[in-house]
């Protein structure tokens, strides 16, 4: 293997990891923030100036709590849940380009791990792992309410990965490639030739897939911290309920990427206003997701199991068979 390549692809993986978990950090200061504009309030306000320092000092708390590990739980297990649940997250951001690539110094910088042929696959794949994290923590932990929240995860994740992997589908037909490179090429012409406008029921479905996959409100059932108790990480404290919060938030970050690369136009042509414009679509994506929880309330795991497969299951499917039809004539 080339040095450079190696040296290249290690600095890559430590720069996303720290990156991303300083901004799961800072993406609390925004949604606490934005969540209070919407409901006047303040938000953090007295550590740092405009409660900057907020951030920093949720992360010493998380730092230096005690990490009680209850007594009745499975211990090897219970360790290993929030692990999963952050790893899983970052071995996503592998296939996922962040950037155009660049050259400095001479030499080309590729902002992506690995351009995989089966980009989107591996991304669906492992997001799908991340559901072992919280099923494993409620399952090994010695509360009720925490197992009764790991059957709900299970419930919503794996229901609503066939509406967002049949709703993929259809892009990946046209497309005719897994690779999140070679969706941004095929939308270089433009904002006409962006995938959303011969797929909006596609975008739609991937877009509200996103929320179940990421447990974000209204399909919040399942960290359920509305109910009093936090679900599954009832029984964590410290850093280990810390990892499930970082994990929660990179997938928020994470997601926000591939929508915009996948449905968007990504990108664009790797110029530096496309990459710009990738960083505004990304932002909004995630300024989405807070709004969201502002404004809408959750739903009952009934209602929930009854939109994905009597609603958007069928959807998915209609929307692929009309796809193949029309390429096919």
């Amino acid at each position: 293997m080339d040095t450079a390549y190696l040296i290249e692809t290690i600095i890559k993986v430590v720069v996303i990891l720290l990156i991303f978990s300083a901004l799961a950090g800072i993406g609390t200061y925004f949604e606490r923030k934005i969540l209070a504009f919407m409901q006047r309030r303040l938000g953090p306000m007295y550590v740092g100036p405009y409660g900057l320092l907020q951030v920093a000092a949720d992360g010493v708390k998380l730092f230096t709590k005690e990490d009680i590990i209850p007594t009745n739980v499975v211990g090897p297990v219970f360790k290993l849940a929030p692990v999963i649940t952050a790893a899983t997250a970052f071995m996503a951001a592998a296939a996922i380009p962040f950037f155009p690539q660049f050259t400095i110094f001479g030499y080309t910088v590729h902002p992506i791990v690995a351009d995989l042929n089966i980009g989107i696959l591996y991304i669906l794949g492992v997001m799908a792992i991340g559901l072992y994290g919280p099923l494993l923590g409620g399952m090994a932990s010695a509360n009720k309410f925490a197992l009764l929240s790991a059957a709900r995860t299970a419930a919503v994740f794996i229901s609503y990965e066939v509406v967002s992997g049949l709703a993929i589908l259809a892009p990946i037909m046209m497309v005719g490639s897994l690779s999140l490179i070679d969706f941004n090429n095929y939308q270089v012409g433009g904002i006409s030739h962006w995938i959303v406008w011969t797929q909006p029921v596609a975008f739609i479905l991937f877009w509200i897939s996103a929320f179940a996959e990421t447990g974000r409100t209204p399909f919040h059932l399942i960290a359920n911290d509305h109910e009093i108790i936090d679900g599954f990480g009832t029984e964590y404290s410290g850093m280990r309920w810390g990892l499930f919060f970082i994990g929660e938030y990179a997938n928020m970050f994470f997601i926000s990427f591939v929508i915009p690369l996948i449905f968007l136009g990504g990108y664009g042509d790797g110029s530096l206003l496309g990459a710009l414009g990738l960083i505004g679509k990304v932002a909004f994506f995630f300024f989405f997701f807070l709004w969201t929880r502002a404004a809408w309330p959750d739903v009952r795991p009934d209602q929930l199991m009854w939109l994905c497969w009597k609603v958007l299951m069928p959807l998915a499917v209609i929307n692929v068979v009309i796809t193949g039809l029309v390429m096919m004539f």
